[in-house]
């Protein structure tokens, strides 16, 4: 006897983004069987339009994230990498570098690793209970010696909206670099580089922008200049044996991820034709519908902003459960009902630290531009059923 094909609800897009635009498989086909061959190698036609697939990625990208040079956007697999791209390029021994309390272990380890060793040394800048910042906190921790600020954009566990604008405008004044972790907000929430004053904008393409797994990378302000991160062939100036300086060969050796390259045109397309802003007015809405439901249940408990407050955060919320371990939440949410969600920390410690769900994490719930009403209405009836409520 066949066995019955459960349905599934996907609430774990703050990790990736399941479904995607028709258009991204389309254009990682077409690249497959029309032109799988590498850019800057081959003056033949295959070639040729290989080198028009990368400059067209860049040059979506940069019309995406207003970014001021197009060719000061690097190409990376993922926003982990464009991080250690940016902090190892650009901090040197003795540098000092302020950071949130909220920030991911992409942000964190690679810090803790320079602190180790060329002697970076770093101030945590801390959320309160909510997981809310204060700008004028990021203020007070400069030093003399501080080079650069990080800030992520959005926080994975609690969903909160960091203070971009302030942050941002404070470094400018300041003559201090500004990085930003956009992992939870590219695609999502309209980001204008120039305007918030942001000199690296590490960017992931399998998330909010709907792309490939593999693909990301790193805009910068041409007012930096980055030590390259790895060197190697790149189909330029071959004739020479050091690494080129011109950008963005100096920084991506190697053949690179066409195939990921072609999907993350294809849904940066997308997005630029449907609008970030319907994206973000679509996710408003399923997280305040969820909210405003899951508020009402007893024995749940969530984290980050409450419900009427969706324009300050993203689609994800994190909870948990009087009396229950969150990985058994979980377990019962995908095997009962089906529903996919994330369990655990989230790669965020020092976040769940901040709001008190260290060690045990939460039950991570992130909604996505593919996620209907009735999905949140079946999530919401499963956590009651959980809850007997």
């Amino acid at each position: 006897m066949k066995k019955k094909q459960r349905k599934e609800i996907y609430l774990d897009s703050a990790a990736t983004t399941r479904q995607k635009p028709p258009q991204v498989l389309k254009a990682v086909t077409q690249y497959a069987t029309a032109i799988g061959v590498s850019h800057g190698r081959g003056t033949y036609e295959a070639g040729i339009r290989a080198n028009e697939l990368v400059f067209g990625t860049r040059q979506a990208l940069a019309k995406l994230f207003n970014v001021q040079r197009m060719d000061h956007i690097v190409y990376a697999k993922n926003v982990t990498e464009a991080v250690n791209m940016a902090l190892k390029g650009f901090l040197q021994n003795g540098d000092h570098v302020v950071l949130s309390s909220l920030e991911h272990n992409a942000v964190i380890r690679p810090l803790n690793k320079l602190k180790a060793e060329p002697g970076i040394e770093y101030t945590l800048v801390p959320a309160n209970s909510l997981g809310r910042l204060n700008p004028y906190d990021f203020e007070k921790a400069l030093k003399p010696n501080t080079k650069l600020a990080c800030l992520v954009h959005a926080s994975n566990v609690t969903g909160n909206l960091s203070p971009l604008e302030e942050v941002g405008a404070l470094c400018a004044k300041k003559g201090i670099a500004f990085l930003v972790d956009t992992a939870q907000t590219a695609g999502i929430v309209p980001i204008d580089m120039q305007a918030l004053h942001i000199d690296f904008l590490c960017f992931t393409g399998h998330k909010g922008l709907m792309g490939p797994p593999g693909t990301g990378g790193l805009a910068v302000s041409p007012k930096w200049n980055l030590d390259s991160f790895i060197e190697g062939g790149t189909g330029s100036n071959s004739d020479k044996e050091e690494q080129p300086s011109q950008w963005p060969d100096k920084f991506e050796s190697g053949t690179q991820n066409y195939w990921g390259l072609a999907g993350l045109k294809a849904a940066v397309d997308f997005l630029l034709k449907t609008s970030v802003q319907a994206v973000r007015r679509k996710e408003e809405a399923l997280t305040g519908q969820f909210l405003k439901e899951a508020e009402k249940i007893k024995g749940v408990k969530l984290y980050g902003l409450p419900a009427g407050a969706e324009k300050e955060r993203v689609g994800v919320v994190s909870l948990n459960i009087e009396g229950r371990d969150p990985s058994e939440v979980g377990f019962e949410l995908d095997e009962k009902y089906g529903i996919m969600t994330r369990v655990g920390l989230h790669c965020a410690p020092l976040a769940h630290r901040t709001i008190g769900t260290h060690p045990i994490g939460t039950v991570r719930f992130s909604f996505g531009y593919y996620n209907t009403e009735k999905e949140i209405e079946k999530a919401v009836k499963a956590l009651k059923d959980i809850t007997n409520s």
